[in-house]
């Protein structure tokens, strides 16, 4: 079965990181065939709803800053065996403001959307290790 839904240990952890520092998050994306139903997304393709969230969520996004940095499709997977359908790098000004996204009641209003939508996802936190160009 994938994974859709927030890891609240992992959400632990991401808030003991210093609140101000800058994260990217990357997104591993694979859709359901067919939407779960009884969330307005009936009869849409995984795509479809997960197109739904998507413009949802660039509404409420200007309060949490997420900016998307790249988007693409996958294609092979060279090392490994999971398959994914998108890749979404978001970076976000501070961790704080991710961390309180998860935490409005608009967002909680969407986010089954996305789990919805999704047959299988990785949302995974990183920093910048290399100097900024």
């Amino acid at each position: 079965m994938g994974q859709v839904h927030k890891n609240p240990e992992a959400m632990d952890a991401m808030a003991q990181g210093d609140p101000d520092e800058p994260v990217v998050m990357l997104n591993l994306l694979r859709y359901r065939d067919v939407a779960e139903p009884g969330l307005g997304v009936d009869g849409m393709t995984g795509r479809e709803a997960y197109g739904v969230y998507g413009r949802a969520f660039a509404e409420l996004n200007p309060r949490f800053g997420g900016e998307p940095i790249w988007m693409g499709q996958a294609h092979h997977v060279i090392i490994g065996d999971d398959d994914w359908d998108i890749v979404i790098l978001v970076r976000y000004p501070t961790r704080k403001q991710f961390l309180d996204m998860f935490d409005d009641p608009d967002y909680q209003a969407i986010a089954p959307i996305r789990a919805a939508a999704l047959a299988d996802s990785r949302l995974v936190e990183m920093t910048q290790l290399l100097p900024k160009a």
